[in-house]
């Protein structure tokens, strides 16, 4: 590898050829990847991929008629302490809208940032002065998406492309996890309390909960996972879905079974049932939140279910 420093002025032109034409393929990822649920941001970034294509074209023109036709490979992985390689976004699916957005600017205040430095050390003046435009070029795509989003990127395209977003947000995040938070804890509380009663020992109710929790998690987060695969519902990748359905319920069972490593029975169980209390107060309000919800309706529903599991364990733990 070499230092930036180092690079004659071949290397960096070529360099910055191969920049231009890596960034404008990464905004035609994102284009791709925001088109069936983004069209207005993908053509936004349809936009800028062409506008990197102009500048590559600029740069080739001066390079050719500086150094010739043939154009060594440098990429941002083999120059030092400068231009890092990007973690590959533009890869994965589904897109997220704001992630997007913001890996762009950066891309942006890099690709300025480079021509900067690279116009520093141009001995040739037509080089450093197509350097330095670039460079304004490129700082002004730190507001390219703001500038297209004018014409492209109305308020009533953008309102509707943030409402999709955020009814993926519930789809791939809210939904799977307020399953699991509810199966969490609600399921565990007959267990758990049954075993609370039954042997009114705070360890091995805690052994009970605790495998009750985890067992459920793991259970949930197949479930979800395999339910389907997200190419049709848009409820994003299974792995990601079963993630977040198996931890929350993990989460919802050990609410109210981390309470029994105290080791008084009594003052365990009354922080138990005051957690479980809690729980089923985030939950309804989840659900109020995000699911449209009444939240009385939604509290009821929760609190009677989460009642009957809850006497159910402890008829069952008296027996």
């Amino acid at each position: 590898m070499k230092k930036f420093s180092e690079l004659s002025e071949q290397e960096v032109l070529a360099l910055a050829i191969t920049n231009e034409e890596e960034d404008s393929r990464i905004y035609r990822g994102f284009a791709e990847g925001l088109r069936a649920q983004f069209p207005s941001s993908a053509k936004v970034f349809d936009e800028m991929a062409e506008e990197e294509v102009t500048h590559r074209s600029m740069l080739y023109d001066l390079y050719r008629a500086r150094f010739g036709e043939y154009l060594p490979l440098i990429r941002r992985q083999d120059v030092k302490g400068f231009m890092q390689a990007k973690k590959p976004l533009w890869l994965m699916r589904p897109l997220g809208l704001d992630e997007v957005r913001k890996f762009a600017e950066e891309m942006e205040f890099e690709a300025e940032r480079f021509y900067r430095k690279a116009a520093e050390s141009a001995r040739d003046a037509s080089v450093r002065e197509l350097l330095i435009t670039l460079a304004e070029a490129e700082a002004g795509h730190e507001s390219l998406a703001h500038k297209l989003s004018e014409t492209i990127l109305t308020p009533g395209a953008r309102e509707k492309e943030d409402e999709t977003a955020r009814r993926m947000f519930l789809l791939q995040y809210v939904q799977p996890g307020l399953v699991g938070l509810m199966d969490g804890s609600v399921s565990t509380l007959a267990p758990l309390f049954a075993a609370a009663f039954a042997t009114h020992s705070t360890w091995e109710t805690f052994l009970v909960g605790m495998a009750a929790s985890v067992g459920a998690g793991i259970s949930m987060g197949f479930a979800e996972a395999l339910s389907d695969d997200g190419s049709l519902t848009g409820r994003g990748t299974p792995w990601l879905r079963g993630t977040v359905s198996g931890v929350m319920t993990t989460i919802g069972g050990l609410g109210h079974t981390l309470p029994y490593l105290i080791p008084d029975f009594w003052i365990a169980t009354f922080v138990a049932i005051f957690v479980v209390v809690i729980e089923l107060a985030v939950i309804s309000w989840i659900r109020y939140r995000y699911m449209d919800t009444p939240f009385l309706q939604a509290a009821f529903q929760i609190v009677v279910g989460g009642a009957l599991v809850f006497i159910a364990g402890i008829l069952i733990g008296h027996g």
